[in-house]
């Protein structure tokens, strides 16, 4: 009588056991390839052109930015199998290494110095920009520690300066490329864990004052900021529409000709060498020339569909007690956030101009391969804290 009884739970547990260790998302999964398969289109459109005049055929950036794409595909297989406990467990290491690759970077012979910024380590065919694992780095390691040292982060001083000290240091190493765009991701990002962790009100806005008042320094202690800033309160200026506020004013002209529904597929006129990385930092003002407003708004759904799931998931992990996996999420979400706006701010002229991809759709190697494990990892978490809701 009692073994056929224990039987049911034996079973239970049997299936419990036997479930796949995550479960795709399909929200989140859908709208990151809609991303995808949205930015390989208009990375064809966009630099076909500049790809003739520069190597001879048509497509070299489509095809890079697809190997680029299969390359991340398999990373992101690869986070996917391994258990978020693996990132916590590791997660200081993996800031070491960030520190490590941020240094290498700053030596002659190892960083890449392209148009007077050293932000990339050369190996051989592709590039590898350092800046990018530095984000997911600070993501990890800030997540570990508000787990390890959350009643630390709430109660005192002490557990809220620990994490700024360290994100100081890394913005100074990033400033030292010099790469102003990610010091302020990587700012806002790490300031809204800390904020969702727990830290108080006084000490957030204490943060948020010194890191605003930071971000005013270094924006005028360089003479080229500075001409950007000048630029952006008036790219026509007779000084500025040839100089400083060309790309600008470039850029600005684009979202004019697409007016609704934009002039069609591959008929852009500014991307014919009068927008400087058009199919890069700018690939917006092409979206918005050939496909309109309309191809605009279907981006912004896209990443707020995406987005949004990234942050439901981590509230659901929050609720489940992976508190890892939901301040890593929570970060993630905050990180595509930032980027989205800024590269979007920039291309409409709302945010002074800064060399900043978007992701998913911009051409660019190392940010395409970190975006798709930063999903892959949240399709983790989504996974894992599913199993949780299982046993409860």
């Amino acid at each position: 009588m009692t073994v056929h009884k224990s039987l049911p739970l034996v079973t239970d547990r049997l299936a419990l056991s036997y479930q796949p260790m995550w479960q795709p998302d399909v929200v989140l999964i859908g709208t990151c390839v809609a991303l995808l398969l949205f930015g390989l289109v208009m990375i064809a459109s966009a630099g076909i052109d500049v790809s003739e005049q520069l190597f001879g055929v048509p497509y070299h950036f489509v095809v890079r930015h697809g190997v680029y794409l299969a390359i991340g595909a398999i990373a992101g297989l690869i986070v996917s199998v391994a258990p978020t406990a693996f990132w916590q467990r590791h997660s200081a290491f993996f800031l070491l290494i960030g520190f490590l690759l941020l240094v290498l970077v700053l030596f002659p012979g190892i960083g890449q110095e392209i148009k007077g910024s050293r932000r990339w380590i050369d190996l051989g065919p592709i590039g590898f920009q350092p800046s990018e694992l530095a984000k997911v780095s600070m993501i990890l390691y800030v997540g570990a520690y508000l787990v390890r040292r959350r009643d630390e982060v709430i109660s005192s001083w002490s557990g809220f300066l620990k994490p700024v000290l360290v994100l100081a240091l890394v913005a100074v190493l990033l400033l030292l490329e010099p790469d102003f765009g990610s010091v302020v991701v990587i700012l806002g990002t790490i300031l809204g864990m800390l904020f969702l962790g727990g830290v108080k009100p006084g000490q957030f806005l204490l943060a948020m004052f010194a890191a605003v008042g930071a971000v005013i320094v270094m924006a005028l202690s360089e003479s080229y900021r500075v001409q950007r800033l000048l630029a952006f309160r008036n790219p026509w200026s007779e000084e500025n529409v040839y100089g400083s506020g060309y790309q600008l004013t470039q850029s600005l002209i684009a979202f004019g000709r697409g007016e609704w529904f934009g002039v069609g597929l591959g008929n852009s006129m500014q991307k014919l060498f009068y927008l400087p990385e058009a199919h890069n930092d700018f690939i917006v003002a092409i979206i918005a020339e050939e496909l309109g407003l309309f191809g605009i708004v279907v981006l912004i759904g896209l990443y707020s569909l995406m987005i949004h799931r990234i942050f439901r998931i981590g509230r659901l992990a929050e609720l489940k007690d992976n508190l890892f996996g939901a301040f890593c999420s929570y970060g993630i979400g905050i990180l595509f956030s930032l980027q989205a706006f800024i590269n979007i701010g920039v291309n409409t002229g709302l945010l002074p101009t800064k060399g900043l991809t978007l992701p998913f759709i911009s051409a660019g190697g190392t940010s395409l391969i970190v975006s798709i494990c930063l999903i892959a990892m949240v399709n983790r978490i989504y996974g894992e804290t599913l199993r949780l809701e299982h046993r409860t």
